[in-house]
């Protein structure tokens, strides 16, 4: 008969437990997976799988009571460590969403808006369609492979303990927050700049015929000028989301030390 004693199920408990905080974590930042369109109850069964698929294959945990403080210290770490790897990709969405506004503001659709149902906030359907679009590159390209693949090599280069992330961690966080806004220009800075030679060809217009409404004529052809754009600057999009999300996922490996 096989005997447990309380320090062998305590072991046994924080080998699982604490893989599972930092991928739970991470399943519940990331796109796709982390939306509100996921259950929870999904994640669960999902982060519990990825935790026992990569249990034996972690280095060894600290011989800790998970219910002591520095167990609850080191539970912490794991939720952090997640979170912030899974919040990166979140930036990278968010970068698509803002080229969408900046883009719908110009063309004259930003009063269409739509409630999204992935996070339950008005957005202009244009920022809609772009978040569409990334999501279905997201997944195209196996982005949702690649951070599970990240998060499970991170127990390597930064093991489960008190310490966690450290100041250079934190800091290329931050560090690549500002890459959302630059993200947002480099995508939408065609569209933009094609509609701003539209309009100044309308403010043109309005001078040499004072007595055309710009009104009723630049709105239109604004809008309409900007759907043909659109049209055309939509290949491009894919390249900058590339180097985008692989700009993320290098985030993400400075993050997890690697």
């Amino acid at each position: 008969m096989i005997e447990v004693n309380a320090a062998q199920a305590s072991a046994f408990v924080a080998s699982l437990l604490w893989p599972f905080m930092r991928i739970s974590a991470m399943l519940m930042a990331i796109p796709v997976v982390g939306t509100r369109l996921v259950s929870v109850r999904i994640r669960v069964v999902l982060a519990m799988s990825i935790a026992f698929l990569v249990m034996p294959l972690l280095p060894d945990v600290p011989a800790l009571d998970p219910l002591s403080v520095e167990g609850l210290l080191v539970s912490a770490q794991q939720v952090l460590i997640g979170l912030a790897m899974g919040f990166i990709l979140q930036l990278v969405m968010a970068a698509l969403t803002i080229a969408g506004e900046a883009v719908a503001m110009t063309m004259g659709l930003g009063f269409a808006s739509m409630v999204d149902p992935a996070n339950g906030v008005n957005v202009p359907v244009l920022s809609q369609f772009f978040l569409i679009m990334g999501t279905l590159m997201f997944l195209a390209l196996g982005g949702h492979l690649m951070i599970i693949q990240l998060v499970v090599s991170s127990f390597q280069t930064l093991p489960i303990g008190s310490e966690g992330l450290d100041r250079t961690g934190l800091w290329s966080l931050i560090v690549f927050s500002s890459q959302m806004f630059i993200g947002a220009v480099w995508v939408a800075l065609p569209a933009l700049i094609s509609i701003l030679v539209i309009t100044l060809a309308m403010g043109i217009m309005t001078r040499a015929a004072p007595q055309l409404n710009i009104f009723s004529v630049g709105f239109p052809v604004t809008m309409l000028m900007g759907f043909i754009i659109l049209m055309l600057v939509l290949p491009s999009v894919l390249p900058r989301f590339n180097q985008l999300l692989l700009d993320g996922m290098r985030a993400s490996q400075q993050l997890g030390g690697l």
